[in-house]
C-alpha cells in the first residue's frame, strides 16, 4: 500500500539539512505500522512525503500503485482527500463546527452531502462512542473525546491510508491509550493501512509492527 524506495530529503543546505537520505519502505495493505524515534529525526516529514504533501529531493514515493512523483498539485490534493485520513496530535478540529459537522467534512470537500454521507457520519460516530455528543461543539468535550472526533473524520471517508502523527501527544495516559485502541480498532474495522508515528511505547505496542528511525534509516525496534 506504501513504498518508499531511496528517499532522500533535506531542508536547507549542507550535511546538516538532510533529514531522511536513501530511506526504504514498503507498508503492506492492511498494516498498521508505528514509527518511533528521536525528536528531529524526521517522523513527521516521512508522514508529509506519504501524503504527499513534501516532494522529496530523490527516490520514489508511492501509495496504493500510484506513484506520486507523476501527479501535479492538484492531483495530489485529489489523492490526499480520495485516500487518505490524518489524525493530528493538535486535533484540528474546527471550533465553530459541531461534532457531526466536523466530522462530516472529508466528505463535503468530495461533495458528498446527501443522506447516505449524513448515515455514514452518524455510524462513524457511534463507532467512537460519540453518537449522543454530535451536536455538541469541539469545546464541550474532553479532549480524549476531541481525539475520537478526529479519528471519526479520518476515517468517514473511507480512506486506503491513514497517518497519524503522535495523537496521543496532548492526552493523558490513560485517555491516550484509549484513544490508540480506539484508532486501531477503526483502522482494522475499515480495512485501512495505518502509519502511526509517536514516542509513546505504550501507543507503537498496538501496532502490528514497530520500526525505529534512525540517521541510518530504519530498525526494527
Amino acid at each position: 500500500m506504501i513504498e518508499l524506495a531511496g528517499v532522500r530529503k533535506s531542508f536547507g543546505s549542507g550535511p546538516r539539512g538532510i533529514v531522511l537520505d536513501g530511506l526504504d519502505l514498503v507498508v503492506p495493505r492492511g498494516e498498521f505500522l508505528a514509527v518511533r524515534g528521536e525528536s528531529g529525526i524526521g517522523k513527521s516529514t516521512l508522514l508529509n512525503l506519504i501524503a504527499g504533501l513534501d516532494r522529496p529531493d530523490a527516490g520514489r514515493v508511492a501509495v496504493d500503485g500510484i506513484a506520486l512523483e507523476g501527479l501535479d498539485d492538484d492531483a495530489l490534493t485529489r489523492l490526499r482527500r480520495e485516500r487518505i485520513g490524518f489524525v493530528f496530535q493538535a486535533f484540528h478540529v474546527l471550533p465553530y463546527l459541531s461534532v457531526a459537522q466536523n466530522v462530516a467534512l472529508p466528505l463535503a470537500l468530495l461533495g458528498r452531502r446527501d443522506d447516505a454521507a449524513s448515515a455514514r457520519v452518524a455510524a462513524m460516530l457511534a463507532a467512537v462512542g460519540l453518537a449522543d455528543r454530535a451536536e455538541s461543539l469541539p469545546r464541550e468535550l474532553s479532549g480524549g473525546e476531541v481525539q475520537r472526533v478526529a479519528i471519526a473524520r479520518a476515517l468517514v471517508h473511507r480512506p486506503a491510508v491513514v497517518l497519524a502523527d503522535e495523537p496521543t501527544g496532548n492526552l493523558d495516559p490513560g485517555s491516550g491509550a484509549q484513544v490508540i485502541a480506539m484508532l486501531r480498532e477503526a483502522v482494522k474495522d475499515a480495512g485501512a493501512t495505518a502509519v502511526l508515528v509517536t514516542h509513546s511505547a505504550t501507543a507503537a505496542a498496538a501496532a502490528d509492527r514497530t520500526l525505529v528511525l534512525t540517521g541510518r534509516g530504519f530498525a526494527p525496534a
